[in-house]
């Protein structure tokens, strides 16, 4: 549950806890370039790149669960079985640097996007603001918790997963009445680049 990357801790009481999850079959090294931009932004905040807990299927990295034969039907319950310990982690972390929900951003990529969608859909959300990169909803959004926030960035030519869905999970929240945007990235795959971090950066700013 403690595995993870510390980018910034404040001498004194964090104001905003980032807490950034990766993707299926990676680590938490390839998000610490956006934890330190946020950092950077964010001076008084506690940011984390956060390990999944499980070896992955993949031959390398980790994973919150298994991709391994994944369809649109078993999808949801491999989340289900791993939400616990998402929810118990981020909680953990609010321990650790003295923030509460209503402070706390999940920031997750493709696989880390999914659990922290999923985690908005819970009868008590364990954060305020979910950003997903690259991410959708394991299932249409069932509901939009007051006060909460989502951001969803995701690059036009992703083949891994179509920006169709950030479109779907757009128009679910916003029919469920949810604060939401939308920025689509032009030419960009399965990735970050420095548009999406300037897109990112852009949306919290306006958010605060």
């Amino acid at each position: 549950m403690n595995e993870a990357l510390i980018i910034q801790q404040p001498a004194g009481q964090a104001q905003q806890l980032f807490l950034l999850f990766h993707g299926v079959g990676a680590t938490p090294e390839g998000l610490v370039p956006l934890g330190q931009a946020l950092a950077a932004a964010y001076p008084h905040a506690f940011v984390a790149c956060v390990r999944a807990p499980h070896v992955s299927d993949l031959g390398r990295g980790f994973q919150w669960f298994s991709v391994a034969g994944i369809s649109e039907e078993n999808r949801p319950p491999r989340i289900a079985e791993g939400m616990p310990l998402f929810v118990a982690t981020v909680q953990h972390w609010q321990q650790l640097s003295g923030v509460a929900p209503a402070q706390t951003t999940l920031l997750g990529f493709s696989q880390g996007a999914i659990m922290s969608l999923e985690a908005s859909q819970l009868s008590t959300p364990p954060a305020a603001r979910i950003v997903a990169l690259s991410g959708r909803f394991a299932e249409p959004a069932r509901r939009a918790s007051e006060g909460m926030r989502w951001h969803l960035i995701h690059g036009e030519q992703d083949g891994v997963m179509p920006y169709s869905f950030a479109q779907a999970a757009q128009a679910q929240l916003q029919a469920l009445g949810a604060k939401v945007t939308l920025d689509l990235i032009p030419g960009l795959g399965h990735s970050i680049d420095q548009r999406v971090l300037d897109a990112l950066l852009a949306r919290l700013a306006s958010a605060d």
